[in-house]
Formats: C-alpha cells, structure tokens, sequence
C-alpha cells in the first residue's frame, strides 16, 4: 500500500499508480531465485522509479509523435483544427459514385470510353488524343460530348 502511495503522488493518479505497482511486481516475479536482493524495499522503490520514468519518457514521445503528426495533417482556423483527409461519410460516398461512374462508362462504346479516359484520367488534351488514337479533334469532341451527356444523364 505504501508503494502505491507514493506512486499516487508522483503520478496525479491512483489507477496510474496501481499498474506501477503491478508492473514492479511482474518485474519481480520474473527475477531468477537465486539473485539475492539486500534492501527490498529500496529495491522496489528504485525499480518503481525507473518504470514510473520509463513511463513517462514513453509518453512524452508519443505525444511529441502524435503531436507532430496532427501538425503535419491538419490546419488550425482560431481554436479548431481542420484535417485535410475527408470524412468517413464523404468518402463512402465517393467510393458509391466513382463505382456508378465506372458503371456508366461501361455502358458507352469502347472508343468513347478510350477518349474520355485519355481525356479525362490521363490529362491529354482534344489534340493531344486526336494524335494519339488517329482520328479529328472533331470526332473527340463528339466521343466527349456523348460521354459527358451520358454520365450526366446516370449520375445523380
């Protein structure tokens, strides 16, 4: 009970004391018989010290790790901190829709599917995929045309 006393005062924290001491004990059941303490209670109490600052170097990095990573994540408006990633609901739904999208463009014919994924996925301009493919800036605006009417049309 003394062990977790003072523990309690250097921690701030009855629970936190109390795995301390659990943890001394554990340490201790794991000593070999044979090596032989002189000043038990002073035994404890140093181990109980060293854990206690293990503990607590332990902490400290994980909220130095934590805190590093919440900066590098999020941006901070006045007192609310605002992340980068999108939240779960929004990004369910965009998973809903792209799997919609990849439906509707299965729909189209493969030569409109290929301009609109060189156009749209792969960042080629109207000229750019004309070369590409040999056919006229024309008829990849009309493969364009058809594919966007067609995506308007299935998705909400």
């Amino acid at each position: 009970m003394d062990l977790v006393r003072f523990f309690t005062l250097r921690l701030r924290s009855p629970a936190a004391a109390e795995d301390l001491v659990q943890d001394i004990y554990l340490r201790l059941s794991g000593l070999a018989p044979s090596i032989e303490i002189q000043n038990l209670t002073a035994y404890l109490y140093r181990l109980g010290s060293n854990l206690m600052l293990d503990r607590l170097r332990g902490e400290r990095r994980s909220a130095n790790r934590d805190g590093a990573w919440l900066d590098s994540e999020t941006t901070r408006v006045g007192s609310q901190e605002i992340s980068a990633e999108p939240s779960a609901e929004t990004a369910i739904a965009a998973r809903q829709r792209l799997a919609l999208l990849t439906e509707a463009l299965k729909e189209l014919s493969p030569q409109t599917q290929r301009v609109f994924r060189m156009h749209k996925f792969a960042g080629l301009s109207h000229p750019e995929v004309a070369a590409a493919i040999g056919i006229s800036r024309s008829a990849v605006e009309k493969h364009m045309m058809i594919a966007l009417k067609h995506l308007l049309a299935r998705l909400p």
